[in-house]
């Protein structure tokens, strides 16, 4: 790291701090789950698609974070992905699970 440098750590808290980009980010951390599970499977976005049963584009909008799927869709691409998907509710106050 140079003298001039800033540890990223410090830049994302930085930037979180400021009103309204965490509410931004954290929006976004279901296509950037999205994203990582299909490149971590090895998977295009239309090989995915293919096995979801939806067209390329669908997957290229649920990645980019610009598109609000049904929870069906979300179902199919999460078990074409290997997974299964889990809807909670959490209390505002301390976002722990109901059990």
């Amino acid at each position: 790291m140079t003298k001039n440098s800033i540890p990223y750590d410090e830049v994302k808290a930085r930037a979180l701090a400021r009103p309204g980009v965490k509410e931004a980010y954290d929006a976004l951390e279901p296509a950037y789950q999205l994203a990582y599970l299909r490149i971590a499977t090895g998977l295009t976005q239309a090989e995915l698609a293919k096995k979801a049963g939806v067209r390329q584009p669908n997957i290229a909008r649920l990645e980019s974070g610009k598109h609000q799927p049904t929870l069906d869709m979300l179902r199919r691409v999460a078990e074409a992905l290997g997974y299964r998907l889990e809807v909670r509710f959490l209390p505002a106050e301390t976002g722990e699970a109901l059990r």
